[in-house]
């Protein structure tokens, strides 16, 4: 069982992608593998002939044999698998589909068999399943999913995912150990805004505000360590790379991508790397290395039309930044009632290692970078 996250002690096989027996190459994609931040494929290291030893839906601790690859002249695969799949002859041929294709699949009624691959080793995607759907009416579908059923009181019980179950065990053990404190900032967004529209006229994708919130965060994180360090017991951990994760609404789950080098890299290119991550995370294609190594996160429910929360940090990080949407408010200016597009930033500090002055020294560097927002372009 190959380390797929730096928090991972064990896995699930969800599906093999190649038969008992079957000759696979380097770099061909084996099986899929739930972990716990997420479904994704792991890679054959070598070439050789499969032989299966965990079956799907086993969990194997991290480093146990799920498989081996039997080079040439080794002895054949054993004769009785513990998968036990039908004989080779009689087996159909795997249709390859990234998992949430599949589950899409399985939700639409969906014959995976009748959909046209675009994935890169040939894989069927989320959107080769959608266009199918819209374009078929129906046709090719396979039958619909059984559905469970309630029970007396009208109550179905739904299964957590392994990723749904660590969400819960992280999120729990944050906020029983953390002792969090909370600030608060309204940041006038009006500069921001009309930078991004000259930016768009430039860069495709052009930058969101979340963008370039990142890259705020990113510049004043290099001058805050301590915002960009980890508590670790009898000691402060600061870190010399600033990498933000920012939060993705997955199927079922909640992803955290990273961007490494936020406070290096052109907000252009930070806006490049988060669509690309974010789909990719929506899609189960999302690489181990691509979840982990976050000094710092960020999370911005503003597209909901959400104006404030609080979120929940991201131990052992230091702190983490929710980000509520930016609307025209009425706000005092010079004695003044006028209208400005305000947005509210809340920051969430661990007390052990920030203290308030130190979180609001931040948090107000934040607004200020991003209220003359020209020095997000350096």
């Amino acid at each position: 069982m190959p380390r797929l996250s730096d928090s991972m002690q064990d896995g699930t096989i969800v599906r093999w992608l190649r038969a008992d027996g079957d000759v696979v190459a380097v770099g061909e994609a084996l099986v899929e593998i739930e972990t716990d931040k997420a479904t994704m494929e792991y890679e054959a290291e070598a070439g050789g002939t499969l032989e299966i030893l965990a079956a799907e839906g086993a969990t194997v601790a991290l480093g146990d044999a799920i498989a081996r690859l039997l080079g040439e002249g080794a002895p054949p695969p054993t004769t009785q698998p513990k998968q036990s799949p039908p004989a080779r002859e009689d087996r159909p041929e795997r249709i390859l589909a990234t998992p949430v294709a599949r589950r899409m699949a399985s939700e639409l009624g969906v014959d995976l068999s009748a959909v046209t691959a675009t994935g890169r080793r040939g894989q069927i995607m989320k959107a080769d399943v959608e266009s199918f759907a819209e374009s078929s009416n129906g046709h090719g579908a396979a039958p619909e999913p059984p559905v469970a059923q309630p029970d007396a009181a009208g109550a179905t019980r739904e299964e957590l995912t392994r990723t749904q179950r660590t969400i819960a065990r992280r999120m729990t053990e944050s906020r029983a150990a953390v002792p969090d404190i909370e600030l608060v900032v309204d940041i006038n967004m009006g500069a921001c805004l009309a930078l991004r529209a000259q930016l768009a006229e430039h860069h495709s994708p052009p930058p969101s505000v979340n963008d370039l919130v990142i890259k705020a965060c990113g510049l004043a994180l290099r001058e805050h360590s301590r915002v960009n360090g980890s508590y670790d017991e009898e000691a402060f951990v600061l870190h010399e790379r600033v990498n933000i994760g920012f939060a993705v609404a997955a199927r079922d789950s909640l992803l955290v991508p990273v961007v490494t080098d936020a406070d290096r890299r052109p907000v252009t290119e930070i806006a490049a790397a988060t669509r690309d991550l974010a789909a990719r995370a929506r899609d189960s294609r999302i690489t181990p290395a691509e979840l982990s190594g976050a000094t710092f996160t960020v999370s911005n429910l503003g597209m909901f039309g959400v104006d404030r929360f609080t979120a929940i940090i991201n131990a052992p990080q230091a702190a983490i930044l929710a980000v509520g949407a930016a609307t025209e408010r009425a706000v005092v200016c010079d004695g003044a009632v006028t209208t400005a597009v305000m947005m509210t930033a809340t920051l969430a500090a661990d007390h052990r290692i920030l203290y308030g002055a130190d979180a609001a020294r931040f948090l107000t560097d934040v607004r200020d970078r991003l209220q003359a927002p020209i020095g997000l372009l350096a």
